[in-house]
């Protein structure tokens, strides 16, 4: 809580002060000194006095009786302006200028009185005392005489002239002390008006800082302690506000980068507190984004993680290890830790690289490689051994005609197995020109059937074709869109049984899209297999056991085709058995559609 005084206030209340203290010291000693050399300076008068009246005492032989020395003594009090006291060897007073005669004999005896034994020790007493007689502080001197009855002359003066003296110096000094404490409270105000100024500018300065805005103060603070002081503050804070701001930068900096990197980033300092995750490590481990500060082995509840981290924050060196990720058994991560520091325990850092797709591509291209030998080899083995039959001179010419049949199927086949692998190089390659244009769709769907005919009346199966309104129009290459729905329609004639129906639909769709569906009532597709439908060669064997014979890249080569003209294509089973493949394009846009 701040002072209401103000620093100025407090300043001027400083000089006042101190200016007060030493004034009242000094009076204090120089009323001390005062007292002290006028109670010297009437002792020695005191002493003079006394020893002259002793000295005329002495030479007053004739007076011996009490009433001739108590008149004495009034005579020598009145000439040197003091009490006058005769006293006897035995202490009894035989004079006495401040008391009557006939009260010399009730006065006590002053042979204990401290002056008195002090003058017989040394020649002179002095003492300062209260007297009961005068009811006031008095200063008493005595001195031994010669006279035959009286044995000591004393000299008394009361204080009360000193203390008045006293009193009229304090009076002075609190008259001077009351202009100094004026004096210097005027002169404070005046000295400090600057000072007070410079540190409300310094303060203001300091509140600006405080509320963030860290630019430069542009104010002269003076060429003395304070400005030098203030001046390096300022210098002080402008050089945190760069680092800050560098800071702040560099953070950024690192943020977007990780923010924008694939890999998962996770920094742990040396307590194994989480200090920074970037999204992509959010996503893989399925954390929250209240994890920063907690402890990675509550944040991360993963085994072979902890086991990393551990060891990272030890500072030794691990190797990488291949896991799947917390409630995401579909994912496989390579994850990898290693010391911010290496030997010292500063934190550690955990990448995480999501290899799924990896491993997926590596699954199929092994899938693959024993596919292509498997559909290489059945042909090869067959056409081999009828070649081998054909060898044989006893052979007759039927069994030859149906053996090059045979091997002329089998060739056929081999062709179109190698020019389907073709085509899906070129598609993987984005190498297969595309020509968008707005296509018929009932135009394309009677060309399909109409060149499927032979195989569907060869099966008694019926193809319906339905269009609705608003999808008689789509924005597709006419020749690959026809590939499509050749393929299609082929392959629900071959899983479909004989006699069966084959229902081929096109309705719009949404977000100006119109969806052509290929529906058969074969016996479907399991629902655990339909998201490998489209890979190639990945048959259903299971539910469909017969081999219609193709090359088994169709449906890899159609969910190419359609993504190439920018639509999209799905397997799913109808409710009502068999399967149904749909594929979604877009409607042409005014500019296209006049192509």
């Amino acid at each position: 809580m701040s002072s209401p005084l103000g620093f100025r206030g407090k300043l001027v209340l400083v000089a006042v002060g101190t200016a007060a203290f030493a004034l009242a010291v000094a009076g204090a000693l120089v009323a001390s000194a005062v007292r002290r050399h006028t109670e010297e300076r009437i002792a020695r008068t005191l002493r003079s006095q006394a020893e002259l009246a002793a000295e005329l005492l002495a030479h007053a032989q004739k007076l011996l009786a009490v009433q001739g020395l108590d008149a004495e003594a009034d005579r020598v009090g009145a000439i040197v302006t003091a009490r006058v006291t005769f006293i006897a060897a035995d202490g009894r007073v035989l004079g006495d200028s401040a008391e009557p005669l006939d009260a010399l004999a009730s006065l006590e005896n002053h042979a204990s009185r401290p002056e008195i034994i002090e003058a017989i020790r040394t020649g002179v007493g002095e003492a300062r005392r209260y007297s009961a007689t005068s009811r006031t502080d008095m200063i008493y001197v005595a001195v031994p005489t010669a006279h035959p009855t009286v044995a000591f002359v004393r000299l008394a003066v009361p204080l009360t002239d000193l203390d008045a003296q006293i009193r009229a110096v304090a009076a002075a000094l609190l008259t001077a002390l009351a202009a100094a404490l004026i004096g210097a409270a005027v002169a404070g105000a005046l000295l400090t008006r600057g000072i007070g100024r410079r540190v409300r500018a310094i303060a203001d300065t300091a509140a600006r800082y405080r509320a963030g805005d860290l630019t430069a103060a542009g104010r002269d603070f003076g060429n003395d302690e304070l400005g030098a002081v203030a001046r390096t503050l300022d210098e002080s804070v402008q050089e945190l506000g760069r680092r800050l701001e560098e800071a702040a930068r560099d953070r950024s900096q690192m943020e977007a980068i990780l923010s924008g990197m694939i890999e998962g980033v996770l920094v742990v300092d040396a307590a194994g507190r989480v200090q920074l995750a970037n999204q992509a490590a959010r996503s893989m481990l399925g954390l929250d984004e209240v994890l920063l500060g907690r402890r990675y082995v509550e944040a991360v509840r993963h085994p072979a993680i902890s086991d990393l981290v551990s060891t990272a924050l030890k500072g030794q060196p691990s190797t990488s290890v291949e896991l799947t990720p917390p409630r995401d058994e579909a994912r496989t991560l390579m994850a990898r830790a290693a010391p911010v520091t290496p030997g010292r325990a500063h934190g550690a850092v955990l990448v995480l690289h999501d290899v799924t797709e990896l491993k997926r591509a590596d699954r199929m291209r092994r899938d693959f490689i024993a596919n292509v030998s498997h559909e290489l080899r059945t042909p090869l083995t067959a056409i081999r051994g009828y070649v081998e039959a054909l060898i044989d001179p006893e052979l007759s010419s039927d069994d030859q005609q149906r053996f090059l049949a045979i091997i002329a199927r089998h060739a056929r086949r081999m062709e179109d197995l190698v020019t389907d692998l073709l085509r899906l190089a070129r598609l993987d390659a984005r190498q297969e020109p595309v020509e968008l244009a707005a296509c018929s769709t009932p135009a394309v769907l009677r060309a399909v059937v109409d060149d499927l005919a032979v195989v569907t009346a060869g099966r008694g199966q019926r193809v319906d074709i339905t269009v609705d309104r608003g999808a008689e129009t789509v924005q597709a290459d006419a020749q690959k869109l026809h590939d499509v729905l050749r393929n299609l329609i082929a392959n629900a004639s071959a899983y479909g049984p004989a006699t069966s129906r084959i229902s081929v639909a096109a309705v719009p769709a949404s977000a100006g899209q119109v969806a052509i569906s290929i529906e058969d009532e074969g016996p479907g597709i399991p629902e655990a297999e339909l998201g490998r439908i489209f890979e190639r060669f990945y048959r259903v064997e299971k539910s469909r056991t017969r081999d219609p014979g193709g090359t088994g890249l169709g449906l890899s080569i159609v969910k190419h085709l359609v993504e190439l003209q920018g639509g999209t294509v799905r397997a799913e089973n109808r409710p009502s058995g068999g399967a149904r493949f749909t594929i979604a394009l877009p409607v042409p846009s005014p500019v296209t559609g006049d192509r």
